[in-house]
């Protein structure tokens, strides 16, 4: 239920004919937007319906010269704010996401603990919130989309002031969000397979005794790159593949999650100690108890955002700015296109057999190709020792994208280097002149290739995050429009992992290989991100589910996007396989923002094919967090589409079975 306004809209509308007979109808929008928005946020705790007149009509900002005046002073002091309690957070969750001792239950505690979560309860109780969404109005996605293309730069920084209070969340609330959020960061976080302890139905081990691999991530990649081994590959390919099933459907042990110490058949579910069997215990659906968790917590937050009532609203309208219908339609016109079929033969034929479901990570359009991982891990680990020898490197890195040497000096500086316990990430700064931080696995041997890999992705967020952060013209216009395109960006870094190595070799037909691996990187998370939207909306519809029913639920709903867009081209019917993803887990419905990354990043490559990689990125990266659609058509005269791709991807079969 939402609460009860203690503010009626008879008294709002009586403040607002007063200002306007005050100050006149060429102020009418901003009062009557500006007052009904105090209204909708305050309470009986803020004062009397006599405190709220007072209130609006002695902070309403009317004279231009004042209004300037006061975004700067609010535009300095949040950005002041958000740095420092930025970097409040990231110490404390640093022995949560760095390499090093065991994870204790203080450190739980102190990363959990959301420093920010009482600032909003503040800023209410001294008014500042109050000032602030009185004199800058929210606008609806709906009149961004009609407004925004007309709109100045500083008329683009107040909105983003405006969307700055649109729901006041009080701080246990708030306080218990970090708290389960960091608990499911952890749980994935430490989710790691010992590959060397796997055993085939010969009892043999098909991985190196040290491989160590985190799901859903590290066991992805590691089936990727089992592509480019003739001997094995297709039998490790199909054991990590059971492995995934078994994480799925909680059959797993709990004996083998995130320890060496037994050995284990995927396949038959036995567990081995010294030799000899030993008695298993499935993993009591501890992945879906999170999940849950994490829904509740998110639901949580739906009585104290009147203009999102949902995440599923938070998530499309509110964060990424395109409506859900929107994104599921560009999402299914891929899915079901003819060219699925045809992709998915081109590749049978380089296989040289049927299709399986893991086919799904197939990699053999990557510039890589037939180059061994072992190969290119013995060129990262000789190069990558340690964490210091990456940051020595990011400057380099830059400038052979094309960064003049003392841009990408000063983008680097502002970059720091740390092994992640984790896969990786990164993490932004909030406050010009701060670093940003990028998080990778470096191992006793240095950095392996999956390691590198990650490395440049991550690379590619702390880049984007650096220059809008730094270089945009207004602190509220940082970033970009959602993490969408934050991942755009990080995949056109990720795609030239090799080159900056010095291994890619030109070859002419690159771009068709370009366009198929992006087509089908996009059609498998696809499905990955229609499932993760299908269980929102389960949830919402079974809020008191147990864990075993979501459970059930998530393997219903993966099989049924399955059967829709994969079983005719990959065969199992009925398969699971998309439900795998650790995001869905730990990341609150983030797993839509990556297709939409991959339609962005190819569109983006059709624009800077030819030019400065560095001068195109950033002309697009310069105009900050406006509407995505907008942003779009600035940067490469389009918005978001799958057109491009299978347009693409069309010229690129054509060109490649003659």
């Amino acid at each position: 239920m939402n609460r009860e306004r203690f503010i009626s809209e008879k008294q709002a509308d009586r403040v607002v004919a007063q200002l306007k007979d005050s100050l006149g109808q060429s102020y009418a929008f901003r009062i009557e937007r500006g007052v009904h928005q105090v209204a909708d946020l305050w309470r009986e705790s803020d004062g009397s319906e006599d405190d709220f007149s007072t209130f609006c009509k002695t902070n309403f900002v009317a004279d231009t010269s004042k209004l300037n005046t006061l975004f700067t002073k609010l535009e300095r002091n949040f950005e002041i704010l958000s740095g420092y309690f930025n970097n409040i957070d990231l110490k404390l969750k640093e022995p949560l996401h760095l390499a090093g001792p065991d994870i204790e239950p203080v450190d739980m505690m102190f990363g959990g603990y959301d420093v920010t979560a009482h600032l909003a309860d503040d800023f209410f109780a001294n008014k500042i919130a109050f000032l602030t969404t009185l004199n800058f109005p929210f606008y609806s996605l709906e009149e961004k989309t009609k407004l925004g293309p007309s709109w100045t730069r500083k008329e683009w920084a107040f909105a983003r002031m405006g969307d700055r209070f649109i729901s006041r969340v009080p701080a246990d609330v708030q306080q218990h969000v970090s708290q389960t959020i960091t608990a499911a960061d952890a749980y994935i976080s430490d989710y790691n397979i010992y590959m060397g302890k796997l055993l085939n139905q010969n009892g043999k081990t098909l991985f190196p005794e040290d491989m160590k691999l985190i799901s859903h991530w590290g066991l992805r990649d590691e089936l990727k790159s089992d592509y480019a081994d003739s001997v094995n590959g297709l039998e490790k390919q199909r054991m990590i593949y059971r492995v995934m099933q078994r994480i799925i459907d909680q059959t797993i042990p709990q004996q083998v999650i995130n320890n060496g110490k037994y050995t284990w058949n995927p396949e038959t579910n036995q567990v081995y100690e010294n030799n000899r069997e030993v008695t298993a215990t499935a993993e009591p659906d501890k992945r879906y108890e999170v999940l849950l968790e994490n829904f509740k917590a998110m639901k949580q937050l739906d009585p104290y955002s009147p203009h999102y009532p949902t995440l599923l609203l938070r998530a499309f309208d509110g964060s990424m700015e395109i409506p859900q219908s929107d994104v599921e339609t560009l999402f299914k016109t891929l899915l079901s296109s003819p060219q699925v079929k045809q992709v998915a033969a081109f590749i049978k034929a380089r296989l040289g057999r049927d299709l399986e479901p893991f086919d799904l990570w197939y990699n053999g359009f990557e510039s890589r190709g037939g180059i061994p991982e072992e190969q290119l891990s013995a060129i990262t680990s000789k190069k990558y020792p340690n964490a210091a020898a990456v940051e020595a490197d990011l400057p380099n890195i830059l400038i052979k994208l094309g960064w003049k040497p003392e841009k990408a000096r000063q983008i680097a500086s502002l970059v720091t280097v740390d092994a992640s316990r984790g896969a990786g990430h990164a993490w932004g700064s909030a406050m010009r002149g701060d670093k940003a931080h990028l998080r990778t696995r470096i191992g006793e041997n240095g950095m392996d290739y999956k390691g590198y890999n990650i490395a440049v992705h991550e690379f590619g967020h702390n880049t984007e995050q650096t220059i809008t952060m730094n270089d945009v013209d207004y602190y509220m216009l940082n970033g970009v429009p959602n993490t969408a395109f934050t991942e755009a960006i990080a995949f056109l870094f990720q795609k030239r992992d090799l080159e900056l190595l010095g291994l890619k070799n030109p070859n002419p037909d690159d771009n068709y290989y370009l366009a198929l691996d992006n087509f089908w990187s996009a059609y498998e998370i696809m499905g990955v991100s229609l499932v993760d939207i299908r269980v929102w909306e389960w949830l919402y519809a079974h809020s008191d589910a147990t864990p075993a029913q979501l459970k059930n639920a998530v393997i219903d709903i993966a099989k049924q996007v399955w059967n829709s867009y994969y079983a005719g081209i990959l065969g199992g019917k009925d398969e699971t396989l998309l439900a795998i993803y650790s995001h869905m887990i730990d990341y609150p419905l983030y797993l839509p923002n990556y297709p939409m990354g991959h339609l962005i990043a190819f569109q983006i490559e059709q624009q800077i094919r030819g030019k400065n990689f560095a001068d195109e990125v950033t002309r697009m990266l310069m105009q900050g967090r406006i509407i995505p659609q907008l942003w779009m058509q600035h940067a490469v005269g389009d918005k978001i589409s799958v057109n491009a791709l299978l347009k693409a991807t069309d010229e690129a079969l054509i060109a490649l079975q003659k």
